[in-house]
């Protein structure tokens, strides 16, 4: 696969197919891209487990913080790694390795690992590489839209809000399907 470029298609695909992540490098920091990112996909309702070795036992935003994907309570659909390209390359061989295979992994903004990605995707591993979840999610249900962001969306539609932040607002309810 050409990880140069994704397609809404794919990406949608994935956000909606996806329901537990674990989040490699999660930050109890409230200003760290991760912990943002882990408070937004909590919001949309994405059952989130963060690890970060030095906060094992605690908890970040109300979620148990693990030490690895070894002490989580089940294999995740989703690994979001926010750490460093090589280590981000030595956590999916190591993935491999385990025979708990996520459906996707997702390396955050920057983080990319070409030879790493062909070899999750000949195990049967969906890639996405320096793209992030929350600034996907946000472009493709129109909700960067509403703070004058450039979607690359066009739509004659206005979103359905709910109360609260926008949940699941890439699925289409059957009150929004014309």
């Amino acid at each position: 696969m050409n990880h140069d470029t994704y397609s809404d298609t794919y990406i949608k695909g994935i956000l909606d197919e996806v329901k537990t992540v674990a989040m490699i490098g999660a930050s109890a920091n409230n200003v760290r891209p991760s912990y943002f990112v882990l408070k937004y996909l909590l919001s949309k309702g994405y059952e989130v487990w963060p690890i970060n070795p030095g906060q094992t036992g605690k908890e970040i935003l109300g979620q148990t913080v693990y030490a690895s994907l070894d002490d989580l309570p089940d294999v995740p659909d989703m690994i979001d790694i926010f750490r460093n390209s090589d280590a981000a390359g030595k956590i999916v061989d190591e993935v491999i390795a385990s025979g708990k295979l996520p459906k996707v992994i997702w390396m955050q903004l920057t983080v990319r690992h070409d030879a790493a990605a062909k070899r999750a995707e000949e195990a049967g591993i969906k890639m996405v590489m320096d793209r992030c979840p929350k600034i996907e999610y946000g472009r493709l249900s129109g909700e960067i839209g509403w703070a004058g962001v450039n979607s690359r969306t066009l739509s004659s539609k206005r979103p359905a809000l709910k109360t609260g932040f926008q949940h699941r607002g890439l699925t289409k309810s059957p009150a929004n399907s014309d």
